[in-house]
């Protein structure tokens, strides 16, 4: 448990009073944090991850908005330390994710109205609980609502090295799918293969290696139900180019910010289904649904075993966001990383 003292109340924050470039308008700000009233919940933050989406918001390009001045950070996670007097539902020890859109994760403090947040187990990683919301739930939904997959089945995904990516592996590992995994070539290509494996990846492939391949021709492997995209432009293309008829294609992602561009026969002769999917959605359907905590009982009890890690991750203290910034905004990807603010040393 964090220690916390009542006349220590300051709080650092990641501020932005303009949407734009975040490494000019995102500024380090102090405030004091007062008590919460009765309906509130102070919070004092453990680690909050730096996301393309947080990136995107704070650009003011990103389909959820929030009003200035704003705290960025969607997701993240955070322990109770004081609640307010009509309070029930949660307790100083307690873990906390956000409930709620745009919710301002990075800062070291904060009260909160409790219907904002959501409790989480506090015997976890901090680090895989705090991305619980996005990644770890996307793969989990994709994997779940637009096939009807069965152990044996095959799916099929680029940036297989993703951070989403990679909890696709450990899902499919853990509900006996088959995962062809397609990747970009780069000089340390055999170590990001052996890494992915372990994971639990049945193939791992270059997108070179992918327009080569013979696996499904021959029959080695069956051709997949389902087909993950978060790339787009030409990798997109050649994935679905390899579904069984009547398969499904589900987006999520544009990393090589281009379009996807599906062949006029896929529709025609092969009937392939072209779905998005954007976990924002799903949880403003879902938000109360025994399925959204269902959801999230199965990704706790598959980190709890060990059955669902992290990505590669590195924390970052507070004072050096624009380190997170940068890494998080490169377009290369290459590195299967996540950054996060760690929100325990601010300075």
């Amino acid at each position: 448990m964090i220690t916390f003292q009542r006349q220590n109340s300051s709080c650092t924050k990641l501020a932005f009073r303009q949407f734009g470039d975040p490494l000019k308008v995102l500024k380090l700000e102090e405030e004091t944090v007062s008590a919460p009233k009765a309906d509130e919940v102070l919070v004092k933050f453990i680690v909050a991850p730096v996301n393309p989406a947080d990136i995107n918001l704070i650009q003011g390009v990103y389909p959820v908005k929030v009003e200035l001045p704003a705290v960025g950070g969607i997701e993240g996670v955070g322990e109770v330390i004081e609640v307010g007097a009509n309070v029930n539902n949660f307790k100083p020890g307690d873990w906390i994710i956000p409930n709620a859109e745009g919710f301002g994760t990075w800062r070291t403090l904060g009260v909160f109205k409790s219907e904002s947040l959501f409790k989480v187990p506090n015997d976890l990683n901090a680090v895989e609980v705090a991305g619980l919301s996005s990644n770890p739930s996307t793969a989990y939904r994709m994997l779940r609502d637009f096939v009807n997959l069965k152990p044996g089945d095959v799916v099929i995904q680029n940036g297989g090295n993703s951070a989403c990516g990679q909890n696709v592996i450990q899902i499919c590992r853990i509900n006996n799918l088959i995962s062809v995994n397609v990747v970009r070539d780069r000089p340390e290509i055999n170590g990001l293969k052996s890494y992915l494996e372990s994971l639990g990846a049945d193939y791992v492939l270059t997108e070179e290696e992918l327009r080569k391949t013979d696996i499904f021709k021959t029959n080695k492997v069956p051709k997949p139900n389902l087909a993950l995209n978060c790339v787009g432009g030409r990798s997109a293309t050649e994935i679905s180019r390899h579904l069984a008829d009547h398969g499904t294609m589900v987006t999520y992602g544009g990393m090589s910010r281009e379009p996807v561009t599906i062949p006029t026969s896929a529709f025609i002769f092969k009937d392939i289904c072209f779905r998005g999917y954007w976990m924002t959605r799903w949880t403003r359907l879902n938000k109360q649904s025994e399925e959204r905590q269902k959801m999230f009982d199965d990704l706790c009890e598959y980190m709890r075993s060990g059955k669902l890690k992290a990505p590669e991750h590195e924390l970052i203290r507070l004072d050096n966001f624009p380190e997170a910034i940068m890494k998080t905004s490169s377009v290369q990807g290459y590195i299967g990383c996540k950054y996060l603010l760690d929100l325990q040393k601010s300075n």
